[in-house]
């Protein structure tokens, strides 16, 4: 592993640079094909058993890795801007990450933008957890992740919940979250020659077809905005080389800074959602033993 297989992913982020940059008027369809295309690059997890479910008015994926806990799940918000991803596009991402921690996962085909702008998203995944406590699976029992966009709904999706006054999950985990809407992080500017995808210009066009007519600066959509005190453990994780680094240092010191028990970890030289080469790379797999390791101890799994 090392170096030389993550660079798969800068260069896949590369080409698909240079395709939207060629093609800026590029229709929804293609895009989702096109970033679609990056769930080939995970390898595919070994003893995992996948079911389709109806959870609650939502298709989704059930994983359920060999000797992992059915008590436990893991909700797993795909990445891609609210506009792009799918279930399948992110299910082997999602089934690494719950391999590690020992539990289930489940990957929700959530609405997408700008069909069905914010907040349809956080509206499914919610839809998800009270199917859940409805299936038997307790809070405690229960956490929310997400890379990118997804990183941002595991945090809103816990905010929204704690609004509608339903129980809350035991621990949220996001990688290389997209938290910041206004696009004002440092890095997005620091790491603009570093980074091969998330440009101003796509996180800008991402935000418009996600947010319609929302404000940028709601705290269901922007969570820097959100009142973070009471939520649950938090663990984040970016790579040094992404523009949204800073997301993930900003979120971490508000919410450590709310009492809020977070956890930040940036990885050197890494890509936007560099989990994405999860059984090819060193510091992908680093990240996922981290984050299956600190879940476990958050829901109270024998390590």
């Amino acid at each position: 592993m090392g170096t030389a297989l993550p660079n798969a992913l800068k260069d896949s982020y590369t080409e698909m640079s240079a395709r939207m940059a060629a093609n800026p008027e590029m229709d929804i369809a293609t895009l989702r094909n096109m970033l679609d295309s990056l769930a080939l690059l995970a390898a595919e997890p070994t003893d995992v058993t996948y079911q389709d479910v109806d959870a609650g008015g939502v298709f989704a994926i059930l994983a359920t890795p060999a000797g992992a806990s059915t008590e436990h799940i893991l909700v797993y918000a795909h990445g891609g801007g609210c506009v792009t991803g799918s279930a399948a596009s992110h299910r082997k991402l999602a089934a690494h990450v719950a391999k590690a921690a020992g539990v289930q996962a489940i990957i929700p085909d959530f609405r997408l933008a700008p069909e069905f702008p914010f907040p349809a998203q956080i509206e499914d995944l919610v839809a998800v957890h009270k199917w859940l406590r409805a299936r038997g699976y307790r809070p405690e029992n229960t956490a929310t992740a997400g890379d990118s966009a997804g990183g941002n709904l595991s945090v809103t999706t816990a905010l929204k919940l704690r609004e509608l006054g339903e129980p809350l999950p035991a621990a949220i985990l996001g990688f290389s979250p997209w938290l910041d809407m206004e696009n004002l992080g440092k890095t997005m500017e620091s790491n603009a020659d570093s980074e091969a995808l998330v440009s101003r210009d796509v996180s800008e066009l991402m935000v418009t077809l996600y947010l319609g007519e929302t404000s940028r600066t709601e705290p269901l959509a922007n969570p820097l905005y959100a009142d973070l005190a009471g939520l649950p453990p938090v663990f984040v994780s970016a790579g040094d080389a992404e523009t949204l680094q800073d997301n993930a240092e900003r979120f971490h010191d508000k919410a450590r800074d709310a009492g809020v028990d977070v956890t930040l970890e940036i990885q050197p030289g890494q890509q936007h959602v560099y989990l994405f080469m999860a059984g090819k790379s060193t510091e992908a797999d680093t990240t996922i033993a981290n984050a299956g390791r600190w879940l476990r101890d958050r829901l109270g799994l024998a390590s």
